[in-house]
Protein backbone atom coordinates (compact mmCIF):
# COMPACT_ATOMS: atom_id res chain seq x y z
CA UNK A 1 0.00 0.00 0.00
CA UNK A 2 2.49 2.51 0.89
CA UNK A 3 4.24 1.72 -2.65
CA UNK A 4 0.70 2.42 -4.58
CA UNK A 5 0.20 5.93 -2.19
CA UNK A 6 3.74 7.61 -3.49
CA UNK A 7 3.22 7.88 -7.14
CA UNK A 8 0.09 9.00 -6.66
CA UNK A 9 1.38 11.37 -4.25
CA UNK A 10 3.63 12.20 -6.56
CA UNK A 11 0.88 13.20 -9.56
CA UNK A 12 -1.14 14.90 -7.53
CA UNK A 13 1.89 17.62 -6.36
CA UNK A 14 2.90 17.68 -9.89
CA UNK A 15 -1.17 17.96 -11.06
CA UNK A 16 -0.73 20.92 -8.16
CA UNK A 17 2.06 22.91 -9.33
CA UNK A 18 0.37 22.66 -13.08
CA UNK A 19 -2.90 23.82 -11.95
CA UNK A 20 -0.93 26.94 -10.53
CA UNK A 21 1.26 27.65 -13.34
CA UNK A 22 -2.16 27.71 -15.28
CA UNK A 23 -3.26 30.14 -13.49
CA UNK A 24 -2.90 33.75 -14.95
CA UNK A 25 -3.96 37.27 -13.72
CA UNK A 26 -4.81 39.66 -16.24
CA UNK A 27 -4.80 43.62 -15.38
CA UNK A 28 -7.89 46.01 -16.18
CA UNK A 29 -5.87 47.78 -18.93
CA UNK A 30 -4.29 44.45 -20.54
CA UNK A 31 -6.03 41.93 -22.48
CA UNK A 32 -4.84 38.21 -23.20
CA UNK A 33 -5.42 36.51 -26.65
CA UNK A 34 -5.22 32.94 -26.15
CA UNK A 35 -4.02 30.40 -28.85
CA UNK A 36 -5.33 26.91 -28.43
CA UNK A 37 -3.27 24.27 -30.57
CA UNK A 38 -2.31 27.39 -32.88
CA UNK A 39 -5.71 28.23 -33.00
CA UNK A 40 -7.06 31.66 -31.75
CA UNK A 41 -9.84 31.99 -29.81
CA UNK A 42 -12.49 33.80 -30.33
CA UNK A 43 -12.96 36.30 -27.78
CA UNK A 44 -9.24 37.94 -25.80
CA UNK A 45 -9.54 37.00 -21.62
CA UNK A 46 -9.26 39.50 -18.72
CA UNK A 47 -9.58 41.39 -16.62
CA UNK A 48 -8.85 38.99 -13.96
CA UNK A 49 -8.11 35.35 -13.58
CA UNK A 50 -8.32 33.50 -16.50
CA UNK A 51 -6.53 29.42 -16.85
CA UNK A 52 -3.74 28.79 -20.09
CA UNK A 53 -2.90 25.52 -20.17
CA UNK A 54 0.48 25.20 -21.49
CA UNK A 55 1.50 23.66 -23.71
CA UNK A 56 -1.48 23.67 -25.63
CA UNK A 57 -2.46 26.97 -24.80
CA UNK A 58 -0.35 30.33 -25.48
CA UNK A 59 -1.52 33.49 -24.14
CA UNK A 60 -0.09 36.94 -25.92
CA UNK A 61 -0.72 40.51 -23.86
CA UNK A 62 -2.10 43.89 -25.07
CA UNK A 63 -2.35 46.33 -23.44
CA UNK A 64 -5.27 49.24 -24.23
CA UNK A 65 -3.45 51.80 -22.77
CA UNK A 66 -2.42 55.31 -24.51
CA UNK A 67 1.39 54.63 -25.85
CA UNK A 68 3.11 57.82 -26.65
CA UNK A 69 5.64 57.21 -29.62
CA UNK A 70 8.28 59.55 -30.74
CA UNK A 71 8.69 59.87 -34.27
CA UNK A 72 12.16 60.32 -35.45
CA UNK A 73 13.74 63.66 -37.48
CA UNK A 74 12.84 63.42 -40.83
CA UNK A 75 14.41 65.33 -43.37
CA UNK A 76 11.78 67.21 -45.42
CA UNK A 77 11.74 68.98 -48.40
CA UNK A 78 9.18 71.66 -48.55
CA UNK A 79 7.06 72.71 -51.92
CA UNK A 80 9.34 75.70 -52.04
CA UNK A 81 12.33 74.06 -51.63
CA UNK A 82 13.86 74.27 -48.22
CA UNK A 83 15.36 71.64 -46.51
CA UNK A 84 14.05 70.99 -42.83
CA UNK A 85 13.72 68.23 -39.95
CA UNK A 86 10.72 67.71 -38.30
CA UNK A 87 10.02 65.62 -35.56
CA UNK A 88 6.57 64.42 -34.16
CA UNK A 89 4.67 62.62 -31.21
CA UNK A 90 1.99 60.15 -32.24
CA UNK A 91 -0.40 58.92 -29.49
CA UNK A 92 -1.63 56.17 -30.45
CA UNK A 93 -4.17 52.48 -28.43
CA UNK A 94 -4.92 49.51 -29.06
CA UNK A 95 -9.25 48.72 -29.66
CA UNK A 96 -8.79 45.47 -31.24
CA UNK A 97 -6.23 42.58 -29.34
CA UNK A 98 -7.28 40.33 -31.95
CA UNK A 99 -6.05 42.18 -34.91
CA UNK A 100 -3.02 43.54 -33.21
CA UNK A 101 -1.75 39.97 -32.69
CA UNK A 102 -3.05 38.33 -35.81
CA UNK A 103 -2.61 41.17 -38.42
CA UNK A 104 1.07 42.43 -38.23
CA UNK A 105 3.63 41.09 -36.11
CA UNK A 106 4.75 44.45 -34.40
CA UNK A 107 2.02 47.28 -34.33
CA UNK A 108 3.88 49.57 -32.75
CA UNK A 109 6.63 49.23 -35.42
CA UNK A 110 4.82 49.45 -38.32
CA UNK A 111 2.55 52.52 -36.79
CA UNK A 112 6.31 53.93 -36.43
CA UNK A 113 7.41 53.53 -39.93
CA UNK A 114 3.61 54.77 -41.72
CA UNK A 115 4.07 58.35 -39.42
CA UNK A 116 7.69 58.32 -40.76
CA UNK A 117 6.62 58.17 -44.37
CA UNK A 118 2.80 59.96 -43.75
CA UNK A 119 5.01 62.97 -42.07
CA UNK A 120 7.70 63.32 -45.02
CA UNK A 121 5.21 63.04 -47.53
CA UNK A 122 2.42 65.52 -46.17
CA UNK A 123 5.21 68.22 -45.26
CA UNK A 124 6.44 68.00 -48.52
CA UNK A 125 3.45 69.39 -50.09
CA UNK A 126 3.47 72.62 -48.51
CA UNK A 127 5.32 75.63 -47.89
CA UNK A 128 7.20 76.52 -45.56
CA UNK A 129 5.13 79.39 -44.33
CA UNK A 130 1.39 77.52 -44.26
CA UNK A 131 3.52 74.65 -42.18
CA UNK A 132 4.64 76.97 -39.31
CA UNK A 133 0.97 79.05 -39.29
CA UNK A 134 -1.25 75.97 -39.54
CA UNK A 135 0.51 73.37 -37.84
CA UNK A 136 -3.14 72.63 -36.20
CA UNK A 137 -4.20 71.65 -39.94
CA UNK A 138 -1.43 69.78 -41.19
CA UNK A 139 -1.86 67.72 -37.68
CA UNK A 140 -5.21 66.77 -38.43
CA UNK A 141 -4.63 65.72 -41.69
CA UNK A 142 -1.36 63.48 -41.31
CA UNK A 143 -3.43 61.81 -37.98
CA UNK A 144 -6.50 60.87 -40.41
CA UNK A 145 -3.58 59.18 -43.33
CA UNK A 146 -1.98 57.29 -40.29
CA UNK A 147 -5.38 56.30 -38.33
CA UNK A 148 -6.72 55.02 -41.74
CA UNK A 149 -3.86 52.82 -42.13
CA UNK A 150 -3.57 51.23 -38.98
CA UNK A 151 -7.17 50.91 -38.58
CA UNK A 152 -7.05 47.34 -39.74
CA UNK A 153 -4.92 45.89 -38.11
CA UNK A 154 -6.81 47.18 -34.89
CA UNK A 155 -4.79 50.55 -33.83
CA UNK A 156 -6.92 53.71 -33.61
CA UNK A 157 -4.15 56.72 -33.96
CA UNK A 158 -5.65 59.59 -31.42
CA UNK A 159 -3.14 62.22 -32.58
CA UNK A 160 -0.36 63.28 -33.98
CA UNK A 161 1.64 66.93 -32.68
CA UNK A 162 4.56 68.40 -35.15
CA UNK A 163 6.58 68.72 -32.42
CA UNK A 164 9.79 70.78 -33.50
CA UNK A 165 10.82 72.19 -36.87
CA UNK A 166 14.49 73.02 -37.14
CA UNK A 167 15.46 75.44 -39.73
CA UNK A 168 18.88 76.34 -41.76
CA UNK A 169 20.68 79.33 -40.14
CA UNK A 170 20.75 80.64 -43.32
CA UNK A 171 16.16 80.95 -43.75
CA UNK A 172 16.76 81.98 -39.79
CA UNK A 173 18.39 85.10 -40.39
CA UNK A 174 16.26 86.05 -43.97
CA UNK A 175 12.91 85.38 -41.60
CA UNK A 176 14.15 87.50 -39.21
CA UNK A 177 15.12 90.23 -41.42
CA UNK A 178 11.33 89.40 -43.11
CA UNK A 179 9.86 90.41 -39.29
CA UNK A 180 12.11 93.26 -38.57
CA UNK A 181 10.89 94.88 -42.05
CA UNK A 182 7.57 93.90 -41.57
CA UNK A 183 7.50 95.35 -37.74
CA UNK A 184 9.28 98.72 -39.24
CA UNK A 185 6.23 98.87 -42.14
CA UNK A 186 3.91 98.52 -39.00
CA UNK A 187 5.47 101.42 -37.37
CA UNK A 188 5.70 103.47 -39.85
CA UNK A 189 2.41 102.72 -40.34
CA UNK A 190 1.10 103.65 -37.18
CA UNK A 191 3.33 106.66 -37.38
CA UNK A 192 1.56 108.27 -40.57
CA UNK A 193 -1.98 107.35 -38.98
CA UNK A 194 -0.73 108.84 -36.11
CA UNK A 195 0.25 112.54 -37.77
CA UNK A 196 -3.39 112.39 -40.13
CA UNK A 197 -5.00 111.95 -36.55
CA UNK A 198 -3.05 115.25 -35.00
CA UNK A 199 -4.03 117.14 -38.07
CA UNK A 200 -7.55 116.59 -38.40
CA UNK A 201 -7.80 117.92 -34.70
CA UNK A 202 -5.43 120.75 -35.67
CA UNK A 203 -7.92 121.37 -38.46
CA UNK A 204 -11.30 121.19 -36.31
CA UNK A 205 -9.18 122.66 -33.29
CA UNK A 206 -8.78 125.90 -35.81
CA UNK A 207 -12.24 125.93 -37.16
CA UNK A 208 -13.07 126.35 -33.47
CA UNK A 209 -10.76 129.05 -32.55
CA UNK A 210 -11.85 130.69 -35.53
CA UNK A 211 -15.18 131.18 -33.62
CA UNK A 212 -13.70 133.14 -31.10
CA UNK A 213 -11.01 135.67 -31.70
CA UNK A 214 -10.50 136.08 -28.26
CA UNK A 215 -9.63 132.39 -27.90
CA UNK A 216 -6.32 133.62 -29.34
CA UNK A 217 -4.84 135.68 -27.11
CA UNK A 218 -6.18 132.71 -24.10
CA UNK A 219 -3.51 130.57 -26.05
CA UNK A 220 -1.33 133.40 -26.09
CA UNK A 221 -1.40 133.47 -22.40
CA UNK A 222 -1.69 129.94 -21.51
CA UNK A 223 1.88 129.81 -23.61
CA UNK A 224 3.47 132.26 -21.59
CA UNK A 225 2.05 130.60 -18.61
CA UNK A 226 3.52 127.24 -19.70
CA UNK A 227 7.01 128.83 -20.66
CA UNK A 228 7.20 130.51 -17.41
CA UNK A 229 7.48 127.37 -15.40
CA UNK A 230 11.28 126.94 -16.00
CA UNK A 231 13.27 129.75 -14.72
CA UNK A 232 14.00 131.02 -18.04
CA UNK A 233 15.77 134.59 -19.08
CA UNK A 234 14.12 134.45 -22.10
CA UNK A 235 10.55 134.97 -23.00
CA UNK A 236 8.90 133.77 -26.49
CA UNK A 237 6.37 135.47 -27.07
CA UNK A 238 4.27 134.42 -30.01
CA UNK A 239 3.44 136.94 -33.06
CA UNK A 240 0.63 135.97 -35.29
CA UNK A 241 1.14 135.50 -38.94
CA UNK A 242 -1.64 138.48 -39.26
CA UNK A 243 0.27 141.04 -38.09
CA UNK A 244 3.07 139.91 -40.79
CA UNK A 245 0.71 140.32 -43.50
CA UNK A 246 -0.58 143.72 -42.57
CA UNK A 247 3.53 144.73 -42.55
CA UNK A 248 3.76 143.35 -45.68
CA UNK A 249 0.79 144.95 -47.36
CA UNK A 250 2.19 148.34 -46.13
CA UNK A 251 5.75 148.20 -47.82
CA UNK A 252 5.23 149.67 -51.47
CA UNK A 253 5.57 147.24 -54.05
CA UNK A 254 8.35 149.04 -55.75
CA UNK A 255 10.80 149.39 -52.65
CA UNK A 256 14.05 148.13 -53.00
CA UNK A 257 15.41 145.16 -50.43
CA UNK A 258 16.95 148.10 -48.32
CA UNK A 259 14.14 150.06 -48.22
CA UNK A 260 12.22 147.14 -47.20
CA UNK A 261 13.89 145.61 -44.41
CA UNK A 262 13.93 149.54 -43.44
CA UNK A 263 10.26 149.64 -43.44
CA UNK A 264 10.23 146.47 -41.69
CA UNK A 265 12.21 147.99 -38.54
CA UNK A 266 10.31 151.49 -38.59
Amino acid sequence: MPFVGFPFLIFAVIFALYALNSIKIVQEYDRGVIFRLGKMQANPKGPGVIFVFAPIDKMVRISLRQQVMEVPPQDVITRDNVTIKVNAVVTMRVIDPTLAVVKVENYAYQTSQFAQTTLRSVLGEVELDELLSHRDKLNLRIQGIIDQRTEPFGVKVLSVEVKQVDLPESMMRAMAKQAEAEREKRSKSIHAEGELNAAQKLVEAAHLLATEPLTMQLRYLQTLTEIGVEKNTTIIFPLPVDLLSLVRDAIPKGATPHAQIDAQQS
